[in-house]
C-alpha cells in the first residue's frame, strides 16, 4: 500500500490522458461512440456510491474520474460538428444491455452484485469501441485508455482494506484499458514483432 496522497496523481494522470483525447477530438482525428462514452460516464458516477457504502475512501477518485472523463468528451464533442462515430444497430442493441445492466445495479441491494452490474454495464458500453477501435483504429486515441491504466493501478495501491467492492471496478478497468490500448496498438506491435 502506498500513502493515500498518491491517488491525486492518479487525477493528475487520468486529466492528462483525457486532455490529450480531447484534443485528438478537436483536431478531427478522433470521433468518439457517443453510447460508449455516455455509458462510461453513467456506470462510474454510481460504482463510487457503492464503493464508498462499502467503506471505500480515496480509492475511488480514479473510479470518479472514469465517469468524469465521459463527461468532458461528451461535453467537448456536442459543440465539434460531425464529431460522433455513426451509431448502429449493435451499438443501440449494446447500449440497451448495459442500460439494463445498470438498472439492476441501482435496484440491487447487495452492494458486490451492485458492483458487478456496473462492471457489467460498463464493459458492454465497451463493446461498439472495441469494434470501432479494431476496423478503424485512426478514429480512435490511445492516450485516454492508456493513461486510465496507471490512473486505476495508483488507485488500487492506495486501498487500505482490500475487498471485493473496493478492488473490483479498478481492476476491470485496467484490464479493458489494456486491452483497449493493445487493439489501438496492435498494427505497431504486429510491425515491431515481424521486423526485429
Amino acid at each position: 500500500m502506498i500513502p493515500e496522497y498518491f491517488i491525486f496523481v492518479s487525477v493528475a494522470l487520468n486529466l492528462i490522458g483525457i486532455s490529450f483525447y480531447i484534443r485528438s477530438i478537436l483536431r478531427g482525428e478522433t470521433k468518439p461512440n457517443l453510447i460508449s462514452w455516455f455509458m462510461w460516464m453513467i456506470a462510474p458516477f454510481l460504482g463510487v456510491f457503492f464503493q464508498l457504502k462499502s467503506g471505500a475512501t480515496f480509492s475511488v477518485l480514479p473510479i470518479f474520474m472514469a465517469g468524469f472523463d465521459p463527461l468532458l468528451v461528451i461535453l467537448v464533442a456536442l459543440f465539434v460538428k460531425n464529431v460522433f462515430w455513426k451509431i448502429n444497430t449493435f451499438d443501440i442493441v449494446c447500449g440497451i444491455f448495459s442500460f439494463f445492466a445498470l438498472i439492476l445495479y441501482v435496484i440491487t441491494h447487495n452492494l458486490a452484485l451492485s458492483i458487478c452490474f456496473a462492471i457489467l454495464s460498463d464493459a458492454l458500453a465497451f463493446i461498439p469501441t472495441f469494434i470501432k477501435g479494431w476496423k478503424f483504429p485512426e478514429f480512435e486515441s490511445v492516450q485516454a485508455y492508456s493513461w486510465c491504466i496507471a490512473s486505476n493501478i495508483i488507485g488500487l495501491l492506495v486501498i487500505k482494506e482490500w475487498n471485493f467492492t473496493t478492488y473490483s471496478f479498478g481492476l476491470y478497468l485496467i484490464v479493458f484499458n489494456i486491452a483497449m490500448s493493445l487493439i489501438l496498438y496492435r498494427k505497431k506491435i504486429i510491425f515491431w514483432y515481424t521486423n526485429k
